[in-house]
């Protein structure tokens, strides 16, 4: 069974077939964080370039959120 934690209120939740939210808790954190798109508080990032991964700062940013990611799953 794996517990991740929801995006917008922090609950933790079983991740599994059952939860039609997932990764949310609920509808109302689903809707919350659509109304974030729609008011445009996130975004996705431009495509890296070659100059990117020249900057040592942004080569280490992308390894931690790679081994973030797979030490989540």
């Amino acid at each position: 069974m794996i517990k991740v934690k929801c995006p917008i209120c922090n609950k933790e939740i079983e991740w599994n077939s059952n939860n039609i939210y997932r990764p949310f808790c609920s509808e109302r954190c689903k809707m919350k964080d659509l109304g974030g798109w729609a008011d445009e508080k996130y975004h996705i990032s431009s495509p890296l370039t070659p100059e990117d991964l020249e900057d040592e700062r942004i080569v280490q940013e992308i390894e931690q959120a790679l081994l973030n990611q797979s030490n989540n799953k």
